[in-house]
């Protein structure tokens, strides 16, 4: 059974990111199955820190983006909108170049709280960073977010 309210349309998650930081980046939703969503970063000049690695903060934007997406697809988004609460992230391995791939799988999907394990690896499926992201699932109000 799938975890998502609607089914993901990949090229329209990817167009979302357009004129955000994710577009910037160069942050790609690649695919999904009945459990995940998965997307992808370039790792080169715009993501890297001063030793030409890849920056943790920018593998925190990609989990965060992809979580926080995921979460998007899991709600009734007619009554429901969801915002990030917490966000960690151990970096394991040093990436220098090429595509970063993170896959977010809910560890907790409750009424007001999604909780996901996002996993990060380079292009030689090696482990790069672990994240887990808390979303806030809040009502609509008259004052809700603008819907894009």
């Amino acid at each position: 059974m799938s975890i998502w309210q609607r089914t993901p349309d990949i090229e329209q998650l990817t167009a979302l990111l357009k004129n955000t930081i994710g577009e910037q980046l160069d942050i790609r939703f690649e695919g999904y199955d009945d459990e995940s969503l998965s997307a992808s970063m370039v790792v080169d000049a715009r993501t890297h820190q001063p030793y030409g690695l890849l920056h943790g903060g920018a593998s925190v934007v990609l989990a965060e983006t992809l979580g926080s997406t995921a979460s998007y697809l899991c709600i009734d988004s007619s009554k429901f909108y969801c915002v990030g609460l917490e966000v960690n992230a151990n970096h394991l391995r040093g990436l220098r170049s090429g595509r970063v791939t993170a896959v977010a799988r809910a560890v907790h999907l409750g009424r007001t709280t999604h909780v996901w394990d996002i996993r990060l690896s380079g292009e030689d499926g090696k482990p790069s960073c672990i994240s887990r992201l808390t979303m806030a699932i809040v009502p609509l109000g008259e004052n809700g977010p603008a819907q894009r």
